[in-house]
């Protein structure tokens, strides 16, 4: 994670938003952060079901075979990546980075690095299950209000979705670049009334 910058990720979240109309009217911070579990529930489900992603599979089909044109994209990722855990746990991300920017909240720790908190917060999940983790992150905004100021609840949030993916073996950044950009190309408010 030293080479990413979690505000480039989320200023491109927050651009695809926009331009898919996701911010046309104003919305509460419960609203979004109630979108943002929403997708955490997706992941449960996901879970549940087993439902892993392919990624050699959409390496194969995608990424090693030409063209690499939109519709091949679209394809292969709703075929080998959709609905998968680690694209719900995308999910939940590129809408925390969108509320960050929506927000103005700077997505920086206030001291420590980066990879060490996620690290340690990958290995508090070795003695959770999957939903008691998913748990714990969900629970965040309800533990942290009035304690806390509203940005550290939106960091914590992610530094804590990217621990567990670390935990699961996900590879979460991939897996965001990848929904980043087929969100990029769906329709307005991705076909969903907000």
């Amino acid at each position: 994670m030293k080479n990413i910058n979690l505000n480039e990720l989320r200023d491109r979240a927050y651009k695809t938003a926009c331009e898919h109309g996701f911010h046309d009217k104003e919305l509460s911070n419960e609203h979004l952060l109630c979108l943002v579990i929403s997708e955490l529930m997706e992941a449960v489900e996901a879970d549940r079901k087993g439902k892993h992603a392919d990624r050699e599979s959409f390496k194969s089909s995608y990424e090693d075979e030409e063209p690499h044109d939109d519709v091949n994209f679209k394809y292969c990722f709703e075929k080998y990546i959709k609905d998968t855990i680690s694209d719900e746990l995308s999910d939940a991300v590129i809408r925390l980075l969108d509320l960050a920017g929506l927000r103005g909240i700077s997505l920086e720790l206030a001291n420590g690095d980066i990879d060490d908190c996620i690290e340690d917060l990958a290995e508090a999940c070795k003695d959770e299950t999957f939903t008691e983790s998913i748990y714990s992150i969900s629970t965040l905004p309800v533990r942290y209000d009035g304690i806390f100021d509203f940005s550290i609840t939106v960091n914590d949030m992610i530094l804590s979705i990217f621990g567990l993916a670390k935990h699961l073996d996900i590879d979460l950044l991939w897996h965001i670049e990848q929904k980043q950009k087929y969100n990029e190309l769906r329709p307005m408010l991705n076909g969903k009334r907000y």
